[in-house]
């Protein structure tokens, strides 16, 4: 039950969310993640964002459900309480004992989940919903015949305007810890007890049984998004860490060496870090020693300013064996990390708060800002004919996003301009999960252009450096408007990587590596 109460409480929230007039920021995902905080539930924020996920794209099939079975006439009623005393003037209205979200969230249970089944025991509210089962699923077969379709999936975001395949990863990927790995083969040798069918491709995933094995990304492996990856043996004792592979670059990028000293500047959840971790500890399991950096026994240095956020950090941490390996400061990098105190700095990665707009789980976040948009646009002068009202909507929402990307561009140069400036750094990668041009190429182009990165040396490292096969980099046509010379231009956008959402197996990505000498 503690499942379905929590659940309710996150929903009441995203839905409470649409109603207001204030612009609604982040994913489903961290909608989820700060209920459950405000809230302090107990329950696996993994599991309610999946249930609230699933509901919410079923809900004008649920919607259909709840209202035509008319199962709310029948939910019990108890009189209205007053400073917690029963209220007993017959006036008052009665109240239901069970809310319509908690009931919705039962009977995507019953009917529309994998297992098709209520995850709790006896309880009267499981009972009172499978004694309705009957007039519910007669109401779903009416609602596949009126709208055509034959299987219950085909019922997600129906009137949504929301692809729901288009707004999850395609591939499930993940990579070997090596800091806890003594022997990859052997590690291997137990996944291939469950992954049978080795592919070729990504794309080629098609069973719970495939398995891909990275081209790009040394010890890095994709499987279908809903094999059950999390129960495996290897992944409870941190051996293998869910990561995108886009996710992955910055690290790879890098490629730092047991020697290195790096800071991770924008580091939760902590994937990044412990991905450093693997490059420099990986065969040795322990700290170099006899480095003179501003504290002896660490050798990577990761910084979050948000205390919430750095607690996943440290969670993460323990989990993939880092903890004793990466000294975490909470607090803002630029204030906290000065360049005199970290004179041994090799190499960063900064990956700092961006759009997120190549990420997943967005597009319910995106429809709430539309509807809200739209009703906008429906309260205003009613003789405005509805396609001038469409393009003012439409304007202010280019605006508005306009004025957030210079915001965050903003922000971007100058933390990634602050850790060029630490003396003896030599490789940078800066990267973000965001596919517009104003937070990467242009973000670049202005680095480059400045002259105090210029007069310390600062270029961009060759695409012969930066995973060369990968296919996809640079726009080139943001180069070619700052620099005239063809060959120029190319070379900087070919440095650059970028990974579209989907197309190319996961998120939306760039990186671009600055290095000197």
């Amino acid at each position: 039950m503690n499942l379905y109460r929590d659940a309710t409480w996150v929903y009441e929230d995203l839905l409470n969310a649409s109603k207001t007039t204030k612009r609604t920021s982040g994913s489903l995902q961290s909608i989820v993640l700060n209920s459950c905080k405000r809230y302090k539930l107990k329950s696996n924020p993994k599991h309610i964002f999946a249930l609230v996920n699933s509901v919410y794209s079923y809900s004008e099939l649920l919607n259909y459900m709840y209202t035509r079975s008319k199962i709310d006439k029948d939910i019990p009623l108890r009189k209205k309480k007053v400073d917690g005393i029963d209220n007993v003037d017959t006036k008052n209205k009665k109240v239901k004992i069970y809310s319509e979200i908690t009931l919705k969230l039962l009977i995507h249970d019953l009917f529309l989940s994998k297992s098709k089944r209520i995850q709790m025991g006896k309880h009267p509210i499981k009972d009172f919903v499978i004694k309705h089962k009957t007039r519910l699923n007669s109401e779903l077969v009416r609602f596949k015949i009126k709208h055509k379709i034959s299987k219950n999936e085909d019922a997600k975001n129906i009137n949504n305007n929301i692809d729901a395949f288009s707004d999850i990863t395609p591939v499930r990927w993940f990579r070997l810890n090596l800091v806890k790995i003594d022997d990859i083969e052997n590690c291997v040798s137990e996944l291939r007890k469950k992954y049978i069918n080795r592919v070729s491709h990504w794309e080629e995933i098609k069973d719970n049984t495939d398995i891909y094995y990275d081209e790009f990304i040394p010890n890095l492996f994709g499987v279908l998004p809903s094999s059950k990856l999390t129960s495996h043996e290897l992944y409870k004792r941190g051996k293998i860490i869910i990561q995108d592979r886009a996710s992955c670059f910055p690290a790879h990028i890098l490629n730092p060496k047991h020697n290195d000293i790096i800071i991770d500047s924008c580091s939760a959840p902590g994937n990044k870090t412990t991905h450093i971790a693997s490059y420099i500890f990986g065969d040795t399991h322990g700290p170099a020693v006899n480095e003179k950096n501003s504290d002896p026994s660490y050798q990577i240095f990761a910084f979050e300013k948000d205390a919430e956020r750095g607690k996943t950090l440290a969670k993460m941490l323990r989990i993939a064996g880092c903890e004793k390996l990466v000294k975490v400061n909470i607090g803002d990098f630029t204030k906290l990390a000065t360049p005199q105190d970290y004179t041994q700095v090799t190499g960063f990665i900064v990956d700092p708060t961006c759009s997120g707009s190549g990420i997943f789980g967005r597009k319910i976040v995106d429809k709430l800002n539309k509807d809200k948009r739209d009703k906008e646009g429906e309260e205003g002068e009613e003789e405005q004919e509805q396609e001038q009202e469409q393009e003012s909507i439409d304007s202010k929402d280019e605006i508005e996003r306009k004025n957030r990307l210079i915001k965050l561009s903003s922000f971007q140069f100058e933390i990634v301009k602050y850790a060029l400036s630490f003396p003896n750094a030599k490789k940078l990668v800066y990267s973000t999960c965001s596919i517009h041009p104003e937070e990467n190429e242009r973000v670049v182009i202005d680095l480059l252009l400045d002259k105090q990165v210029k007069k310390q040396g600062w270029k961009l490292r060759p695409r012969s450096e930066v995973i060369p096969d990968w296919p996809r980099r640079g726009l080139l046509q943001e180069f070619e408007q700052v620099f005239p010379k063809d060959e120029e231009a190319t070379a900087l956008a070919e440095s650059c990587i970028r990974a579209l959402p989907k197309k190319d197996g996961g998120i939306g990505f760039f990186a671009v590596c600055f290095e000197r000498n």
